[in-house]
């Protein structure tokens, strides 16, 4: 049998390497800007202008207008087809003395803009707090009601709770890793935080958990069966008897977004990305780290928590279960 959490400690070894590095980038980011990421304006605040031109005109021409009005930094994308000649534009807070008619005045200067088409938002920064207030509720909701579900399923074998933790571990190793790698791209490529970027995030935690559970359900099954062979070999067990499944779940995930990242508009190309990492991080976590957790666990290795389970204790309970 091919021996895989025995392996555990490099598996440790190589997440504590990257989630070090992601700190760091966190804080040398925070040094650099004032904040461990590049905040959008959905948490920064600005202005969304929505716009059309009745002739075509290039993208850098609006660039080179909001540059004149202090604005270097501005996210652009196009609206509709090519023939439309519609614009969307994401600036920051405009300078004191600048009006909206200021900005649709110096667009003007490109071509005869659709005045009647023309649309102006300002965003709060206040809305990304709130929404960030909100995700973080949903995380640790979710990590709540998770802990208690599996502890209820898995009441019959012993040490229900450490599945329970070891779950949540792995979802907190996976949105860590996707923290790092968001603050890596903002200082190297400014990838900004959005909203789009905290839904990557619940989603990457709902497929971390689901992952995560259908091993450690093979491994309730399995306790029973194998009554007198070691914990880690039932471990080890259970994971090579359903690693497949979990690879081929996430493999049509990542082919479709594989195919988005390469065809796709560059407004979600981002969001895919983000997206895609954190689902890798999250088939790799619930396999290489929550799972030899609970072995870790049980072998009384995790400095301060207790292990160890007596063996003989454990087949009496499962033989009364």
């Amino acid at each position: 049998m091919f021996q895989l959490v025995q392996r555990r400690r490099l598996y440790f070894i190589f997440s504590g390497i990257i989630i070090s590095i992601g700190i760091a980038m966190m804080i040398y980011s925070t040094s650099t800007t004032g904040a461990p990421f590049l905040l959008g304006i959905d948490f920064s605040g600005g202005s969304i202008y929505e716009f059309g031109y009745d002739e075509t005109v290039e993208e850098q021409q609006i660039r080179d207008v909001f540059a004149t009005l202090g604005q270097d930094s501005i996210i652009l994308q196009r609206i509709g087809s090519p023939e439309d000649n519609r614009w969307s534009v994401r600036a920051g807070v405009l300078d004191e003395g600048i009006a909206t008619t200021d900005v649709i005045d110096a667009l003007d200067t490109i071509a005869t803009v659709d005045r009647d088409a023309t649309r102006f938002e300002e965003v709060s920064p206040t809305i990304g707090s709130e929404v960030t207030r909100s995700a973080l509720f949903a995380v640790a909701t979710a990590s709540v009601v998770v802990t208690v579900f599996i502890v209820s399923a898995f009441r019959k074998i012993p040490n229900a709770l450490r599945y329970g933790l070891s779950a949540i571990a792995a979802m907190v190793h996976d949105v860590m890793i996707m923290l790092g790698i968001v603050s890596f791209a903002g200082v190297f490529f400014g990838w900004e935080v959005d909203a789009l970027f905290l839904t990557a995030v619940l989603t990457v935690v709902g497929f971390s958990v689901q992952d995560s559970i259908v091993v450690f359900d093979r491994i309730r099954e399995n306790i029973p069966k194998y009554l007198g062979e070691p914990y880690e070999t039932i471990v080890n067990r259970s994971v090579l008897e359903t690693i497949h499944r979990s690879l081929a779940t996430q493999l049509n995930a990542f082919f479709v977004m594989a195919a988005i990242l390469l065809f796709g508009g560059p407004s979600v190309k981002q969001f895919i990305a983000i997206l895609f990492i954190g689902l890798l991080s999250g088939t790799y976590s619930s396999i290489f780290i929550a799972v030899p957790l609970l072995v870790a666990w049980e072998k009384g290795e995790i400095p301060g928590v207790s292990g160890g389970y007596n063996l003989e204790k454990r087949e009496r309970e499962a033989a009364r279960a």
